[in-house]
């Protein structure tokens, strides 16, 4: 009777990998398709669930876009208060991931998620009936908060709960749901502007808590994070949930040992984090390169002005000639759809073009657009008789959409793959947080100066000064990173070490000696 159980679970859970028709052969019964199918539902559904946390973070920077025109109108709110309310945003999430680490090892990874979904429920909630922009900036901050929370721990339980064979994929839908996110935004910002300006921008903000809702629901559904659940000795429950991802119970006994033999390298790798923060801050020629591809990317990913360009696409249209609340709004969800659909563009060629390619495409992309959009909203201004008001509005929305296309076709996504692929192991977790700190700081400093910087050299001024941004981006992708598609983390690190493979050389013999000989006299970093 144990050995047919046995049997049965290894049937029941099958993986998502092709490994299936080499255990046929040993003589093992071949999991059959509809239970691949049932075990594939289960896993997707766990990610998508954990993912929508991260359209909480893109419904947000949607919809406030539209929102603020109405807040502005309402609560009679300055222009500083308008850009320190829709900025913000970025920096208090920074301060709910930074603290979502150590809440998500104490309670858990379900549990902070869950956390986080009350959290920005009551923002949400607050920001829904608030009589003030002081009232407003509280429910801002929570919601901040809880974003941060929950979308820290959505890659982390995502990762920690999907087969090797799958975990490409479905860590990706964080980024997805983001962009999914904001063009629900903006659907929702059009339509909802036909209401009163004292209720349509109130409702706008509210309909954000349903992700949260469905969060909790999902609580209920999925498994807890079989990593945390061991780290916690709640060793039989861990091993029910590796039953459901794994293809075997053999494979089961090994992963288990695998965690237990990582949860001892994570304690003693604990008493090294003083020497891992000396190392960055002191850092060898390879760390500094590293460091430079790593922090730079995230930091041009952001003062190139994506986010400006999201918050504030209304101003901007308004500016191009674009005259009604709806028009406006309208023009908005063509930003949005475009952005979503780039995104999918960029997660199906990641690994097949490669990174920096998409890369020169993204940033050379967004340098032109960027500098069309100035010189349109400057005709617009400056020289009406050279070009109708017509075609100088199409000529905006066109380099908009363009822009936030290619963004999402390069910079966007291929920030965060080469955060996780440079830094090596013992360096990849802190080096990979400075970097997002850099990243969300420069979100806010260009989120809450954008309309101030307008004012004095013109909303055509400012996109003059991302597209200098960006052309020095096109710069610091030939220079300062390299191509990592196809290859191990020990041949990135040699790139990195020798200093010479930048653009897009391959790999020389000697290098490889040289890597072999060197990593005798260190610990694997992989």
């Amino acid at each position: 009777m144990a050995g047919a159980e046995a049997a049965n679970g290894r049937n029941k859970y099958a993986v998502l990998d092709p490994s299936d028709e080499l255990e046929g052969a040993e003589g093992r019964r071949r999991p059959s398709a509809s239970e691949r199918r049932s075990k594939e539902r289960f896993v997707l559904a766990c990610a998508i669930f954990a993912s929508l946390n991260a359209i909480l973070l893109g419904y947000d920077v949607g919809v406030m876009s539209g929102a603020i025109i109405y807040i502005q109108k309402d609560l009679h709110i300055t222009e500083f208060q308008e850009e320190i309310l829709v900025g913000c945003l970025s920096v208090v999430s920074l301060l709910g991931s930074l603290s979502g680490g150590r809440t998500s090892d104490a309670i858990g990874r379900k549990w902070t998620m869950a956390l986080g979904a009350i959290v920005f429920q009551a923002g949400a909630a607050i920001m829904t009936f608030a009589p003030s922009f002081t009232v407003l900036m509280i429910g801002r901050l929570l919601a901040g908060v809880g974003i941060g929370f929950g979308a820290m721990i959505s890659a982390v339980y995502i990762a920690e709960i999907s087969p090797a064979a799958a975990r490409g994929t479905l860590t990706s839908l964080p980024e997805i749901c983001i962009n999914l996110g904001i063009l629900l935004g903006y659907v929702s910002n059009y339509a909802f502007s036909g209401l009163s300006e004292h209720i349509n921008w109130r409702i706008m903000l509210g309909v954000g808590i349903l992700p949260s809702v469905f969060i909790g629901f999902a609580l209920f559904v999925i498994p807890e994070s079989p990593r945390w659940l061991m780290m916690e000795k709640r060793v039989p429950e861990a091993r029910a949930v590796l039953l459901q991802i794994s293809e075997s119970e053999a494979e089961v006994e090994e992963r288990i040992a695998e965690i237990e033999e990582a949860a001892s390298l994570l304690k003693s790798t604990k008493s090294e984090d003083k020497a891992v923060w000396m190392e960055l801050l002191n850092p060898s020629p390879a760390v500094r390169r590293m460091l430079y591809a790593g922090c730079g990317i995230q930091m041009f990913q952001q003062i190139t002005g994506i986010d400006a360009t999201v918050y504030y696409s209304p101003t901007i249209f308004r500016d191009a000639g674009i005259k009604s609340d709806q028009e406006l709004l309208a023009a908005t969800v063509a930003v949005g759809f475009t952005k979503t659909v780039f995104i999918l563009v960029a997660i199906f060629l990641i690994d097949k073009v490669g990174r920096k390619p998409l890369l020169y495409v993204s940033t050379i992309g967004m340098t032109m657009c960027l500098f069309v959009l100035g010189i349109a909203l400057t005709l617009q201004k400056h020289a009406m008789g050279l070009i109708s008001p017509r075609i100088g509005i199409d000529l905006a929305v066109f380099a908009v959409c363009g822009n936030v296309a290619f963004f999402s076709i390069g910079m966007g996504p291929i920030c965060w793959v080469l955060s996780s692929e440079i830094f090596p192991l013992r360096l990849r977790a802190q080096a990979s947080a400075l970097g997002q700190v850099g990243g969300r700081v420069s979100s806010g400093l260009v989120s809450m100066s954008f309309l101030s910087m307008a004012r004095i050299i013109s909303v055509a001024g400012m996109f003059f000064v991302f597209a200098v941004i960006s052309t020095v981006s096109v710069a610091f992708v030939y220079f300062c990173v390299p191509e990592t598609k196809g290859k191990t983390l020990e041949q990135i690190e040699m790139m990195f070490e020798g200093g010479k493979e930048w653009r897009g050389g391959e790999i020389e013999l000697e290098d490889t000696q040289h890597l072999i000989q060197s990593s005798k006299k260190s610990v694997s970093l992989g």
